[in-house]
């Protein structure tokens, strides 16, 4: 799971079950996708979220827009990962916890 606050930091979860964990406010969630780049929603209250699908369609373009973004903008002395392949991408994200 890559998700963005409402800052568009970037957080990468290991699955569902972590990220509904790790998130506690749903108004502090701007976006997210599953790993095969398939955009997310997150419904609930605060400290009990879900993440569900918002779309079918992967948007490998729009994931690897954000986290691009996300690098130049909180990690500028380090690249994004620069893989062909949407798997390769994703695994070459850093996991948080």
């Amino acid at each position: 799971m890559i998700l963005f606050d409402d800052d568009y930091y970037m957080y990468v979860l290991k699955d569902q079950a972590s990220a509904e964990a790790w998130w506690e406010m749903p108004d502090e969630f701007s976006c997210g996708f599953d790993a095969l780049a398939r955009p997310l929603r997150i419904t609930g209250e605060p400290h009990r979220v879900s993440l569900e699908l918002s779309g079918e369609e992967p948007a490998e373009s729009e994931l690897r827009r954000l986290v691009s973004d996300h690098f130049q903008r909180f990690w500028k002395s380090q690249t994004p990962p620069s893989a062909a392949s949407l798997p390769e991408f994703v695994a070459a994200l850093h996991v948080e916890g």
